[in-house]
């Protein structure tokens, strides 16, 4: 488990294990908010960056015959 100190300004930084582990870059946006009695950070991610991830996955649906 990593352990940070809050700064003077409230700031942090984020370990460099858990920086390349998540390719957290300079500048990238984060987002941050309190949940079941923690703080969580999660990476904002460009949706462009997911663009093709479903590609090839098979759409066939098999429907009852009084559906469209």
């Amino acid at each position: 488990m990593n352990t940070v100190t809050i700064s003077s300004k409230y700031q942090i930084v984020i370990p460099k294990s858990i920086r390349e582990k998540h390719d957290l870059s300079p500048g990238q946006k984060v987002q941050i908010f309190y949940y079941n009695g923690r703080i969580e950070v999660v990476p904002i991610t460009d949706i462009k960056s997911v663009r093709g991830i479903a590609k090839g996955i098979d759409t066939d649906i098999s429907r009852e015959k009084d559906r469209l």
